[in-house]
């Protein structure tokens, strides 16, 4: 992992022009609100692969819909592109936009395979390109307080994690129609909201050896709604992410347990630590103890364009994230464990 140190960010000493690489995901709308936010960033021109929608944003934006991916690359005004398009066609548009030169930010996954993954990181390097991947729970302030446990080695030798993160977009129908067309998505549960588990369980343990994936459809929609992948990883140490659209009232969870501590975190709630040092009573740990949080992945790639600078969600860390969803879902097909 890549290390960030955080500077004076968003220092707004110059204009940046970017352009908005589709509205197919859920995210969109909130990545535009972000930019927008941000002293001198300009979305300066829209593409969609659905032109209706994209020329309904751009007008929305007060900037042109441009039809022709091609002519974005060519833009030597536009540095970067902030990439919200269906998961199957990544590969080739951060692909092109690499090897012409543009900043990179992109919803995740990365891309469908490994082989598409690695392509985009070679460009990525060869061109100099700062990159950033959404991976927005490793800036969270209670989970960067469970890393700097683990760190510290309060918990001791790791031996079990566990990301509980789901929601009821399908049980309760909010998710777009295109969330559950595999041609898009890449699958269904696991490969939109269970990859937050997917990256923050290797942030805590390490490199992962093997998976083995349950996949089910509750709601019958053609992709699973309802899903655990488990890993293993060095030592002996377990990893759940466990992950659907049909949960309701279910808070994000996320556990990790050592020889020597355990420390509980509930969306909402305060974390909650045992170990040596409480005299091993669980105990609150008080808001005010916790680290500062980190910028988000967005202001952090802006100030990289800007400051030259690297990301803490950068492209090994959106590779290795395509490398264990491939694996996670090639689990659940084979119904057995895969090696890593």
């Amino acid at each position: 992992m890549s290390e960030y140190t955080e500077p004076n960010f968003l220092t707004g000493k110059r204009s940046m022009k970017i352009a908005m690489i589709s509205f197919w995901h859920v995210h969109a709308r909130s990545y535009v609100q972000e930019a927008l936010e941000i002293p001198g960033l300009e979305i300066a021109a829209v593409w969609d692969e659905d032109p209706q929608r994209g020329r309904k944003w751009a007008r929305e934006l007060a900037c042109p819909y441009e039809k022709d991916y091609a002519a974005i690359l060519e833009n030597e005004e536009i540095e970067g592109i902030i990439v919200c398009a269906p998961t199957s066609m990544h590969a080739e548009l951060l692909l092109q936009a690499a090897q012409a030169g543009k900043h990179i930010f992109t919803e995740k996954v990365l891309t469908l395979t490994s082989l598409e993954a690695e392509a985009v990181q070679r460009a990525v390097r060869e061109n100099k390109i700062r990159f950033a991947i959404s991976f927005p729970h490793k800036t969270r302030r209670d989970l960067l307080f469970i890393k700097k446990l683990i760190e510290d080695g309060a918990l001791g030798r790791l031996t079990y994690a566990r990301v509980h993160n789901c929601h009821n977009g399908s049980s309760a129908d909010w998710l777009p129609a295109s969330f559950y067309d595999p041609q898009q998505s890449g699958g269904g549960a696991m490969i939109d909201l269970g990859a937050h588990g997917l990256y923050l369980l290797p942030w805590f343990l390490g490199h992962a050896r093997t998976v083995q994936s349950t996949f089910t459809q509750a709601d019958g929609r053609g992709v699973e709604d309802n899903a655990v992948s488990v890993f293993t990883f060095a030592q002996g140490a377990i990893g759940v992410a466990e992950t659907g659209f049909v949960h309701r009232y279910d808070p994000m969870t996320v556990e990790v347990v050592g020889t020597e501590g355990a420390v509980f975190v509930r969306t909402g709630e305060a974390v909650q630590l045992c170990n040596a040092a409480t005299d091993g009573q669980w105990c609150s740990i008080e808001e005010e103890k916790l680290p500062k949080g980190l910028p988000s992945a967005m202001q952090q790639w802006v100030n990289a364009i800007e400051l030259r600078m690297g990301t803490l969600c950068d492209i090994e860390e959106a590779v290795s994230l395509t490398q264990l969803m491939e694996a996670a879902y090639r689990s659940a097909r084979l119904g057995q464990a895969v090696k890593l």
